[in-house]
């Protein structure tokens, strides 16, 4: 237990700290033009109260990510605990804070542009393509695995079609069609603050549980940081629990998210306590899940007996009652649906600045959004584990390139950049790494994908080099004067 409250304090004590000092860093600014006014359209450019914004974002962000994810992690032992805290406050709060704030400078411009506008045009293509596909994935992930859920809620001798997982396929999936569509504020701003919510409760709820209920939480600490996954070498720490601790920690996705929430904030000053703040929270969630999974089993050995979601349903049921079963089912249902269509509203977002179209009229926004939704449909029809492993990856290397963009953001603006290219070259050894290694990439000799990896991560960091010296030829004085 001690652990796991120092793991909490030192999550708190991050956002207030560390977040601080990213926050002069950025130079967050009351008096910053808001795209939610320069902009506004009353579809996706809104003013929102500020707390409804927080909650919008925790949970486009979190879905199931730093639920399953956490459980999944845990399987490796205790430096699970020390990844979710650390990553999160260096990596996942740096990651998604930067990314809005420069959204906002940008007039809510949405991922690929940011990129684009710091790595180049090649890059913003590719970028573009990347990103849509990366939505696309999400989108469909969190259309089959709630569905499969709410079909064995029903008995399924009674022949009913709410047995048939495709019934629910077919309604999640015209609620995403509402839900990308619709302007921000009436679906979307009306259920998420409630989901958000409720997500929280749950968590906090667990947590209330744990700390007052005698649970015992046997983090393991003492035995050494070494491999509990039961299948050993074949799944090593580095990389495989790094990816399988994405939302939990750092997530790509994230950045894609943030751009949304950025057209529907009020003051840039802000910026720190929905980015940051939502990620901490994001964190304390996969921590406080990282912490019942092991407690509520007992070891790490059996972890691997248990599917995700029938441990959450268990622990939820067992440790909060009846309302805690019910906070389960909103918690693996409604928390990836709602992740799924705003997944989809994003990727409108993105083909809209891609062909500058204006969303301001439905028949434009269908346009839009039609070609999408034929396409996640296709993908709903690949095996749900492969679409997973797939997605998993393309998440963290989507955060490479956003801390990549985001340090020559703040180097070609005179700021410290090291806040973000640190964890951007130690997440290019991780994406390296697993591509080369893991089964579902080339699986190659593990020492061979490494050193691959981090000779990677060397020469991204000499071209960086390289080209903040170019800066600091070329640029004139007045260069320090931007923001």
């Amino acid at each position: 237990m001690t652990s796991f409250l120092i793991a909490l304090a030192v999550l708190i004590v991050g956002y207030f700290i560390y977040g601080y000092i990213v926050d002069r860093i950025i130079a967050t600014d009351a008096k910053q033009p808001m795209p939610a006014y320069t902009m506004r359209d009353n579809v996706d450019f809104v003013p929102m109260a500020t707390w409804k914004v927080f909650l919008i974002q925790f949970l486009n962000i979190a879905g199931l990510g730093p639920i399953f994810g956490a459980i999944m992690g845990i399987m490796f032992g205790p430096a699970a605990f020390l990844w979710i805290v650390f990553g999160t406050i260096f990596g996942g709060a740096v990651h998604d804070f930067l990314s809005g704030v420069i959204s906002i400078r940008m007039n809510g411009a949405s991922l690929p542009e940011i990129i684009g506008s710091e790595l180049g045009r090649t890059v913003k293509q590719v970028m573009r393509v990347f990103s849509i596909l990366l939505l696309i994935l999400v989108g469909a992930n969190f259309v089959v695995n709630p569905a499969a859920i709410i079909a064995n809620l029903f008995d399924p001798t009674t022949g009913s079609i709410f047995t048939n997982p495709l019934f629910w396929v077919g309604l999640i999936f015209i609620y995403y069609i509402l839900a990308t569509l619709l302007p921000i504020d009436k679906l979307i701003g009306q259920l998420y603050p409630l989901f958000g919510f409720a997500l929280l409760f749950m968590a906090l709820g667990i947590m209330g549980y744990m700390i007052f209920g005698d649970v015992t939480i046997p983090d393991g600490f003492a035995d050494g940081l070494y491999n509990r996954h039961p299948k050993g070498d074949s799944m090593p720490i580095f990389p495989m629990m790094f990816v399988s601790i994405a939302c939990g920690a750092i997530s790509g996705f994230h950045a894609t998210q943030s751009p949304m929430m950025a057209r529907c904030l009020k003051n840039e000053k802000l910026a720190r306590p929905i980015f940051f703040g939502a990620m901490v929270a994001e964190g304390i969630v996969a921590l406080i899940w990282a912490a019942a999974t092991i407690a509520f089993i007992g070891s790490y050995d059996a972890i691997g007996d248990f599917k995700p979601a029938v441990l959450v349903n268990d622990v939820s049921k067992s440790w909060l009652g009846t309302f805690g079963g019910i906070l389960a089912i909103l918690g693996v249902v409604a928390a990836p649906i709602t992740t799924g269509d705003t997944a989809l509203r994003s990727a409108r977002l993105i083909a809209a600045d891609i062909f500058h179209i204006k969303q301001n009229k439905i028949v434009k926004r269908l346009m839009v959004s039609l070609p999408i939704f034929i396409v996640t449909f296709l993908f709903l029809l690949i095996d749900y584990s492969a679409l997973w492993r797939y997605f998993a990856w393309s998440n963290q290397t989507l955060a490479v390139f956003t801390l990549m963009a985001i340090s020559a953001y703040l180097a070609r603006h005179r700021r410290n950049y090291i806040v973000a290219l640190i964890p951007a070259l130690f997440m290019t050894v991780v994406c390296v790494t697993y591509i080369l290694f893991s089964p579902e990439g080339l699986q190659l000799d593990y020492t061979f994908s490494l050193s691959v990896a981090i000779g990677v991560a060397i020469l991204l960091l000499f071209l960086f080099v390289r080209d903040v010296i170019m800066i600091k030829r070329h640029d004139g004085p007045e260069r320090n004067r931007e923001q």
